[in-house]
């Protein structure tokens, strides 16, 4: 349909006038770089540092929305900047990671597989979007981009860290490859914490827990973190098979 170009004039001058918020929008900046980062460094075979750039990219992007939200600064631009960014951070650079590391000496197969990845990332990008005024805040459909891109990224980490040597476990770098791409794509539901009031008074134990938890993470991070996302992806299964059985426990009582 032909647009006039007076409309299209208009819609560009109060583009212009509008302009674009800056602070949320740096930290999708920043979230980028370091995925961009990581693929640099996956090609410099510095595997290590590509995998926290990956992770660093992670904090940066839950940081954007909740700072959009404080600040007000919500905006369609913003959106869209920060799912072509979770695209390079999340889709190209775990995959291009995964592939230097090891899939590589696995011919097609390996690349097919990092093929795999980047494609259910760009999938659940594109559903998560086209989903965001029909779907329930409590849960995620598939897991998330960044938490398959952690998987990805702690399970190159920690092999790294212990000097394992990568062809021992090519086979189940290609299987955690296939398995964080595909999964991103079901119907499985994951939580996503987007329930939690961080303003609300908690009990001690929690503060403790969290404590620990950081502690931990600073002892061992590869383990802990790499240990945390594999629980994490598998509790999609656990909790859409409970909502299965229990529907289907319900159906059978009627």
């Amino acid at each position: 349909m032909y647009e006039p170009r007076e409309n299209k004039l208009f819609i560009k001058s109060r583009f212009a006038r509008r302009g674009i918020y800056w602070l949320p929008n740096l930290f999708t900046i920043a979230s980028l770089f370091f995925g961009f980062y990581a693929i640099v460094q996956a090609m410099n075979l510095n595997f290590d540092q590509a995998a926290i750039g990956i992770f660093v990219a992670m904090v940066l992007d839950s940081l954007d929305g909740r700072v959009a939200r404080l600040t007000k600064t919500q905006s369609a631009f913003g959106a869209e900047f920060d799912s072509l960014a979770d695209m390079v951070s999340f889709g190209a650079a775990p995959a291009l990671v995964m592939y230097e590391w090891v899939l590589r000496d696995l011919g097609k197969l390996g690349w097919v597989a990092a093929f795999l990845y980047c494609a259910g990332a760009a999938l659940r990008l594109a559903r998560f979007n086209t989903m965001l005024d029909v779907a329930d805040k409590r849960w995620f459909t598939g897991i998330p981009s960044p938490a398959a891109a952690a998987l990805v990224a702690g399970f190159v980490w920690i092999m790294d860290d212990y000097d394992i040597d990568p062809q021992s476990v090519r086979w189940w770098a290609l299987f955690v490859t296939v398995f964080a791409g595909l999964t991103m794509v079901t119907n499985l539901k994951y939580y996503s914490f987007k329930t939690i009031n961080l303003r609300k008074s908690v009990p001690f134990i929690t503060v403790l827990t969290a404590a620990v938890a950081v502690g931990l993470t600073a002892l061992q991070p590869p383990l802990v973190l790499f240990a945390g996302f594999v629980v994490y992806s598998l509790s999609g299964y656990v909790v859409s098979s409970w909502l299965y059985l229990r529907r289907t426990r319900s159906g059978a009582a009627r």
